[in-house]
């Protein structure tokens, strides 16, 4: 039976995509952070030789995908993955499946970025799953300014920032200093007989942390920068920096604001970068900064939107 285009785009919307030149779809299984159990991996081991060709894949942001799978078994499938807790999705104009670094568990990251992650995942994938956008909406989370995660190439890019506190009253001028020699941005040098620290030149990183022996130089809590409006692809944008570090409270709420802003102004087919560059980033980010957004909250979510996403 040949397949319908009405078809297609059915199991597509479920987070199923035709195989080039087949009749075959790759199932996309929805992970947090690309974490799966022992117990989930079996599963998907035993549903690769059972529905698809026997291949497990991964996409760039850390999901699953099984291809070979018939459109007959495409519902068996979903059962069967359900059974270990999985489902299927990360399709279409709408939040995507939220990436993180592994700053939770790597010797650089700033704070838990899976856990956070999660939580961002919870509010804006699975609770704004029935909100359509403009187009997809990529979210990443990174630990630190290694960007291993490419927080600047996504919609809305979050970093850990541990920013430096200089106590010059306790610097001794040491001729050999540990805050300079771990700063990886030459940002911190002892001129004459005192530490510096050029804010032009830090990035926040927080290796100096805990260097100084005199407690010359802390860091303060990790606070979160964010970059709005970055995409790869055929048309790459770095993200625009937003010029406020935020509390992991503020932060929700700006993720909140920026899809809220991408539904309300942005047009069909474009993504955020785009819209962005139409409103003007001082336009954007004061809004971002406001919370009248949150305060249309209800009013924006009634909005009639036509997604542009093609996959």
């Amino acid at each position: 039976m040949a397949l319908l285009e009405q078809d297609i785009k059915r199991v597509k919307g479920l987070g199923f995509l035709l195989n080039r030149g087949t009749e075959e779809f790759s199932g996309r299984i929805i992970t947090e952070n690309g974490i799966l159990t022992a117990k989930q991996m079996q599963c998907l081991s035993e549903a690769a030789e059972k529905f698809g060709n026997g291949n497990i894949t991964f996409t760039s942001r850390l999901t699953v995908e099984l291809p070979g799978i018939s459109y007959d078994n495409i519902d068996p499938f979903i059962d069967y993955v359900a059974g270990a807790g999985m489902v299927t999705g990360g399709t279409g104009s709408k939040v995507r499946p939220v990436v993180s670094c592994k700053g939770t568990t790597c010797v650089f990251g700033l704070y838990d970025t899976q856990a956070l992650a999660k939580e961002i995942h919870q509010r804006f994938y699975v609770e704004y799953h029935d909100v359509v956008l403009p187009h997809k909406f990529k979210i990443a989370v990174g630990g630190c300014p290694n960007n291993c995660v490419k927080p600047d190439l996504n919609d809305l890019g979050i970093v850990g920032q541990r920013v430096p506190k200089l106590d010059a009253g306790k610097c001794r001028g040491c001729k050999k200093c540990g805050v300079a020699d771990a700063c990886p941005m030459a940002a911190a040098a002892v001129t004459g007989e005192t530490l510096s620290i050029d804010a032009e030149r830090c990035n926040n990183c927080g290796r100096c942390d805990g260097k100084c022996p005199f407690g010359a130089l802390e860091t303060e809590e990790t606070l979160y920068k964010v970059y709005v409006g970055g995409r790869w692809g055929k048309q790459v944008r770095i993200g625009s920096a937003l010029n406020k570090l935020f509390t992991r409270e503020e932060v929700l709420d700006v993720v909140e604001k920026a899809i809220l802003l991408f539904k309300s102004k942005g047009e069909s087919g474009e993504r955020f970068g785009q819209t962005v560059d139409r409103l003007g980033i001082a336009k954007v980010e004061k809004m971002l900064i406001s919370d009248n957004l949150l305060k249309r909250k209800e009013e924006i979510l009634e909005i009639e939107t036509v997604g542009g996403a093609k996959c």
